[in-house]
């Protein structure tokens, strides 16, 4: 429990456990969903090590993997009707969350995939780089733009938690996003085996 006697590293991690612990109790019931997390989780852990030598390859693993499976977890497989488990309507657990919520997920995925349009349209990005010369050219820039658009969203919102909520709400958020990676892996990593073995006992025996 948080006091004003706590000192700041404490609160720090008190508040990035209680984020963490809000995010998996509310949007983590699906063991579909914890599975894509997991793979979503090992997929960015290898696209971090990628970024410091190939930012594109990296941002286009990160986007065209971990996020696609991660998201997809969330709006397929994820139940939207009220939450026994917490006592609390699907709407009420939107209004309350700190990060992305399913209807500003919707507004980042929808850029994410009208980027490559975008640099269909104008292959200079309006004089920002060199225009693209074939597909593998096409496909490095448009890692560098998804790794951009990445990064802008973990700003944008990091600010704007700063004015809608304080700036330790946003920092932690920004701690929690940046380490999701390592916590999903180590918190998810039995899921695949359990949805394994749960689709082996859902299925029919042989001669009935």
């Amino acid at each position: 429990m948080q006091t004003q006697k706590q000192k700041p590293i404490e609160r720090f991690r008190d508040q990035l456990r209680e984020q963490r612990w809000d995010d998996h109790r509310y949007y983590h019931h699906s063991i579909i969903n914890q599975s894509l997390h997991f793979i979503s989780a090992t997929t960015f852990i290898v696209a971090y090590v990628l970024v410091w030598r190939d930012p594109g390859l990296a941002a286009l693993l990160a986007w065209g993997v971990a996020m696609t499976s991660r998201q997809a977890g969330h709006f397929f497989f994820e139940p939207k009707g009220y939450d026994e488990v917490n006592d609390c309507t699907h709407e009420h657990k939107e209004e309350i969350k700190v990060g992305y919520n399913l209807m500003r997920k919707v507004v980042l995925m929808s850029l994410w995939a009208l980027s490559p349009f975008l640099l269909v349209a104008e292959p200079s990005l309006f004089g920002l780089v060199t225009p693209y010369e074939g597909a593998m050219d096409f496909f490095e820039k448009l890692g560098v733009l998804w790794l951009i658009l990445g990064i802008g969203a973990l700003l944008f919102r990091t600010v704007q938690l700063f004015f809608l909520r304080d700036v330790w709400t946003g920092l932690v958020w920004a701690t929690k996003i940046i380490t999701d990676p390592f916590n999903d892996f180590k918190l998810y990593r039995g899921a695949p085996a359990q949805l394994a073995r749960q689709a082996i006992a859902w299925r029919p025996a042989r001669g009935r």
